[in-house]
């Protein structure tokens, strides 16, 4: 298939990317390569599949209508997943119009594109900070997200529910992606894993908010990008059994649906300090910190509603991904 990216030099996007191409498909990678975090690493990934045959770059903004135009009216993808935003809870409280330009605008150029090029199938992120101050665990799609915690969380559930608007309206199929805590090589630079590892092979001390009362679905890049693969080879379908009387957030009686997509197995924070300092033979010293804003204590997915729909599970332990991300580390920049 012909499949637009968008995120390519991104963390997920590039995985994605390199899984499409070495399965035959084509992909259109479009990414701005801003400067949100090093763009070194960014090109590093990029570097990684811009020789792939049945790989396009197209460097544009999401935001950015005309571009969008031109993209998919020269390309005419079949499918799109869209990865691009503005990623961080915590950024998001400084820099709020950055979410609004990339997660809202962005997104309904995309929307907009797959409605006037008859796109099969649109594949997008969302995150599980759409949970936002929710309690019950594990977090399910079936549960109300009514109160997000940052601007971040709600310009998530702002494109699940504009989605839906044009799965309802023109019957574009849609499916979101909750993600919970992605973690492995090529990571984001801003995650506490990156951040961790940085600061104890410095010896420095690490940040540890909400002095360490935190738990976190941690799920391993392979099997995001599986999940990711198996939902876009699947179109979202209107759900028979969909009671718009006690209407269920998940499904629709349009082509709509949204998953979480985690491992399932959540993890204390110090938990998964220990498996660094065991990755890296080093004892991290912690500076404890209270819970930051938009931040929740826990996150744990429900990832039944997934494995029913595509017969799938995350399958890597926490200790085999952290130690694949320190290989990864230190060759990167041991370079």
């Amino acid at each position: 298939m012909r499949i637009l990216v968008t995120g390519t030099a991104g963390f997920i996007g590039n995985h994605l990317a390199i899984r499409l191409l070495e399965r035959g498909d084509e992909v259109i990678g479009v990414d701005n390569m801003n400067d949100y975090y090093d763009v070194n690493l960014k090109q590093g990934r990029l570097d990684r599949i811009k020789h792939l045959p049945g790989f396009t770059e197209v460097r544009a903004d999401i935001h950015d209508r005309d571009a969008m135009e031109t993209v998919f009216a020269n390309y005419k993808p079949q499918r799109v997943v869209n990865l691009a935003a503005q990623a961080g809870v915590r950024y998001s409280l400084k820099n709020p119009y950055a979410y609004v330009d990339s997660n809202l605008l962005g997104f309904v150029n995309i929307l907009e594109g797959c409605r006037h090029h008859d796109v099969e199938h649109l594949v997008y992120a969302s995150s599980s900070s759409v949970y936002g101050g929710n309690t019950k665990l594990p977090f399910s799609e079936h549960d109300n997200i009514d109160h997000p915690v940052s601007l971040y969380a709600a310009t998530k559930k702002a494109n699940e529910l504009m989605a839906h608007t044009y799965s309802h309206l023109f019957g574009l199929p849609t499916s979101g992606l909750r993600f919970f805590t992605v973690y492995g090589p090529w990571g984001r630079p801003d995650m506490a894993l990156f951040l961790f590892t940085k600061a104890m092979l410095e010896g420095n001390p690490i940040d540890v908010f909400n002095h360490g009362n935190m738990m976190r679905d941690f799920t391993y890049i392979d099997d995001i990008v599986e999940g990711v693969i198996r939902v876009l080879d699947k179109p979202a379908t209107v759900n028979p059994a969909f009671d718009a009387n006690v209407p269920d957030p998940a499904t629709s009686n349009a082509p709509y649906r949204v998953f979480n997509i985690g491992n399932s197995q959540p993890v204390k924070l110090m938990e998964y300090i220990e498996a660094l300092e065991s990755a890296l033979g080093v004892v991290a010293e912690k500076n404890l910190l209270p819970m930051q804003q938009g931040d929740v204590p826990a996150t744990y997915a429900d990832t039944s509603e997934l494995d029913d729909w595509v017969d799938f599970k995350p399958k890597t332990r926490i200790k085999d991904g952290v130690e694949r991300f320190v290989v990864w580390y230190r060759d990167y920049y041991d370079r």
